[in-house]
């Protein structure tokens, strides 16, 4: 896999990955010379984490035949205080809403997801804690 960030300028990139042909902008704040017009690139972190796991877990509770109507994972981040870029603790929340939707079945795609699949979480998960929560919303 192959990642690019070109700088366009101040502090604007535009971010390209894999020969997708997808691009993305990237920016920051504009009180360290950005424009505010583009992902943080630590949000990427989070997006990419929630976008695995979520990707994941969906897949394995569709082939146990879940009838899951409505789906979001949440990542929340904690930062240490001497670094504000640094996190200290991940939290990735999975709200599922759907039809008899079995607890065990969200607990076992969400521990799947984790130990064997999402390579976002395998990794940043060697540098910082990352803890889950499921709230499953009955329709």
């Amino acid at each position: 896999m192959e990642a690019r960030a070109t700088w366009k300028q101040d502090m604007a990139f535009e971010g390209w990955a894999g020969g997708s042909g997808y691009k993305l902008p990237l920016d920051t704040t504009p009180d360290v010379g950005g424009h505010d017009e583009g992902f943080r690139p630590i949000e990427l972190l989070l997006i990419g984490l929630a976008g695995c796991t979520g990707m994941d877990v969906i897949s394995i509770l569709k082939k146990k035949r879940q009838d899951v109507t409505g789906f979001e994972v949440r990542a929340h981040a904690e930062r240490t205080s001497e670094h504000p870029r640094v996190f200290t603790h991940i939290l990735l929340e999975f709200i599922v809403s759907g039809h008899g939707v079995e607890r065990a079945a969200v607990e076992r795609a969400v521990e799947l997801s984790a130990t064997r699949y999402c390579p976002a979480q395998a990794m940043l998960g060697k540098v910082v804690p990352i803890e889950t929560k499921i709230t499953i919303l009955e329709e």
